[in-house]
């Protein structure tokens, strides 16, 4: 195959993003939102947000993490933030679905798309943090716009959601400080578990 024909097939393979759908819910509560849309969602605001960043961010290099992060859920599905159950083979499928994905690519693209996701998925660096940050808090918002749909089909608890965006605090305390009165509110309103 050709370096063109590898990256075209790649193009087609992850249209497959469209079919595959998350917890939570458009802003309009219609429907559940894909992984493409994710996606979109974040790489437009790692470019609106990063003024709140309390680091120097390689902007590209996030929309890029942005784009491809969620790649091996094609073959991994979708893993539920607050799934604990779920959590414990996340890592093992993924691996094994991002080993396919970026496979798929002439060598030296994939390699690139593979440290990059396992930098993303380390979630050390200044960049990973920033991708993190944008990935956790846009579930939030459409969350909030769509009055709590998903958190409370399940059950969500306050305390689940500060520990999965623990790091957000030190990587924009600006959003930070949004999160924790979007989900007060949404506490006052019986969406999410005040405990």
């Amino acid at each position: 195959m050709t370096r063109l024909e590898q990256q075209v097939q790649f193009l087609t393979e992850i249209d497959k993003m469209k079919n595959i759908f998350r917890q939570n819910y458009l802003a309009d509560g219609s429907r559940k939102e894909n992984d493409a849309e994710h996606s979109w969602h974040i790489v437009l605001a790692a470019v609106l947000l990063k003024e709140h960043a309390e680091a120097e961010i390689d902007l590209l290099k996030v929309m890029t993490m942005a784009l491809i992060h969620d790649l091996v859920e094609i073959d991994a599905g979708d893993t539920y933030a607050y799934d604990d159950k779920a959590a414990e083979t996340k890592r093992e499928r993924e691996v094994k679905a991002a080993e396919r994905i970026f496979g798929m690519l002439p060598e030296d693209q994939g390699a690139y798309f593979r440290e990059l996701w396992e930098e993303f998925e380390a979630y050390e660096s200044d960049d990973a943090k920033y991708a993190h940050l944008l990935d956790n808090f846009q579930p939030l918002l459409l969350n909030s716009a769509s009055g709590g749909k998903s958190w409370t089909e399940h059950g969500v608890r306050k305390s689940q959601i500060y520990k999965r965006n623990a790091k957000i605090e030190e990587t924009s305390a600006s959003v930070w400080q949004n999160m924790k009165e979007l989900v007060d509110k949404h506490i006052k309103l019986g969406h999410v578990m005040d405990e």
